[in-house]
């Protein structure tokens, strides 16, 4: 039977190169990129119908991938927050919907570009700090209670897994709730940030904008030339939030914790992400190579699209609550 027009099904890619070759291949490789718990709802336990919309064969498909792989590596990128008004970066076709996120040579070495930055971060920070966990996100947290996920290594950086109540949790990008000085490494919360931007930029608090996906917001056609930013008040060092920006590496800490828990799986679910970039990448393609299959959960094209054993477009906020109310014995 052939899959319907949701549903890809594929063979896994590579070869049999070991996790331990492609990390110490990693390490040499030049980075592409930088980049409390609400309460989550029940979940039946009996037959739960599947969301309206053609494409049975791709849940089923899915439903029966879970199935067979009881170790779960997750791997969720910007798709699983729109649901909770977080924007995403890119279109269907892989492209940026926007101008690409700032570039981390540009913010540490031009005052004009940290001062645009911290204005726009001021103005669309409220509305990031208000964002909750959607259905998707309280879905994968019911599966890591039934024992099903090894770990969720997220790129976002709006930290809504913890917040969902998910415990084995790698933010590969870092949080955007935390402020880090670049001359001591101190950190302070960003919310405390907040009250010191207002402080020292009265009246900026007036301004409205649609927040953007990294956390600061499109204001267009205004001067950032008086816009004041602290300082680092232990060092004088500059800050930045506590992300991984473009033109940084990812901490090798992080990357090989992730890795240690891929070889504990048995299969890769990738959720919300077209893994253009290659912070999130890298993993699928350690996990083909290594002969572990990898399922999809994403709309439109993504970088990983020949190395998928399955690959279904549809919404996961509706998918993944149906997979997490499967009966104990299904899932």
């Amino acid at each position: 039977m052939k899959p319907s027009a949701g549903a890809t099904l594929a063979g896994p890619g590579g070869g049999v190169n070991g996790l331990a070759a492609d990390l110490a291949r990693e390490r040499r490789r030049p980075h592409e990129e930088g980049m409390s718990s609400d309460p989550a709802p029940a979940f039946a336990s009996g037959p739960v119908a599947a969301p309206a919309w053609p494409d049975p064969l791709g849940l089923d498909a899915l439903r029966g991938f879970l199935d067979r792989h009881r170790r779960l590596f997750v791997l969720t990128g910007a798709g699983i927050s729109t649901g909770s008004g977080i924007p995403d970066y890119r279109d269907a076709d892989g492209g940026w919907k926007r101008v690409p996120p700032i570039n981390f040579q540009a913010f540490t070495g031009q005052d004009a570009t940290r001062r645009r930055y911290w204005a726009r971060s001021l103005a669309g920070w409220p509305r990031f700090a208000e964002a909750r966990p959607n259905a998707a996100h309280h879905a994968l947290a019911a599966l890591e209670a039934r024992g099903r996920i090894e770990a969720l290594v997220t790129q976002n950086v709006d930290g809504l897994h913890q917040r969902a109540g998910q415990a084995a949790v790698i933010d590969l990008h870092g949080r955007l709730d935390q402020v880090v000085c670049l001359g001591c490494a101190a950190r302070r919360p960003r919310a405390e940030f907040q009250h010191e931007l207002l402080a020292r930029n009265p009246g900026w608090e007036r301004h409205v904008a649609e927040i953007a996906p990294d956390g600061d917001a499109d204001l267009e056609g205004v001067d950032f030339a008086a816009f004041a930013v602290p300082d680092c008040a232990l060092c004088g060092g500059l800050l930045k939030p506590d992300v991984v920006f473009y033109g940084e590496s990812v901490p090798r800490m992080r990357v090989e914790a992730a890795v240690a828990h891929l070889r504990r799986s048995d299969a890769v679910l990738v959720v919300g992400s077209s893994l253009m970039v290659w912070s999130g990448f890298r993993f699928v393609r350690m996990a083909a190579e290594a002969g572990i299959p990898v399922a999809m959960l994403n709309r439109g094209r993504t970088r990983a699209d020949d190395l998928l054993a399955l690959k279904v477009e549809a919404d996961c906020a509706q998918v993944l609550p149906w997979l997490a109310a499967a009966p104990t014995g299904l899932l």
